[in-house]
């Protein structure tokens, strides 16, 4: 792919997790949540991106949330479970998309607020339509995604580079 390939980001919050008695890291999805997580997939399969790569973080949560959202997918990723998603600041998960590969185009990354939201928000220099106030209205709940697109190298990901395209949440659906 050349520099000047438009890219695509789906950023995907994990889907309604449960608060047992076990470390966060552990929290499985809850009954809403297992059922968000499909509406998710849909949501993703609608938006006709062919992911080139998910990458998907290790807690358990995101790792439920994935493996039933990617159920209703055409096709199925190549999938990255990446320990560092968990708990990631900013600037960290804007140095993890500066590592991706230029061969990916569309990327798909499940993950936890406040990182999924704070990434949306930072990347988006531009907005199509009411996207951005329809993301800060719902504070990025649980299940929801964001698409944002961006022209150039993964490398040159950083602040403002990208326009959000549209913003998506269970309630949506």
């Amino acid at each position: 792919m050349s520099a000047d390939t438009p890219r695509r980001i789906v950023l995907l919050r994990h889907a309604k997790a449960d608060w047992p008695d076990v470390a966060d890291h552990d929290r499985p999805l809850a009954e809403r949540g297992r059922k968000e997580a499909p509406a998710a997939g849909l949501k993703l399969a609608e938006t006709g991106i062919a992911f080139d790569l998910a990458l998907c973080s290790t807690a358990t949560r995101t790792r439920e949330t994935w493996k039933l959202a990617v159920q209703e997918l055409p096709h199925r990723p190549k999938t990255v479970y990446e320990e560092r998603l968990y708990e990631a600041s900013l600037g960290e998960l804007i140095a993890l998309l500066n590592e991706t590969p230029d061969e990916v185009g569309d990327l798909l990354v499940i993950g936890h607020n406040p990182g999924m939201h704070a990434l949306a928000d930072a990347l988006a220099g531009r907005v199509e339509g009411d996207a951005l106030a329809r993301m800060n209205r719902s504070g990025f709940p649980a299940g929801a995604l964001a698409v944002v697109s961006f022209t150039g190298s993964w490398k040159s990901v950083e602040h403002g580079v990208a326009t959000l395209l549209d913003f998506w949440t269970p309630a949506d659906h």
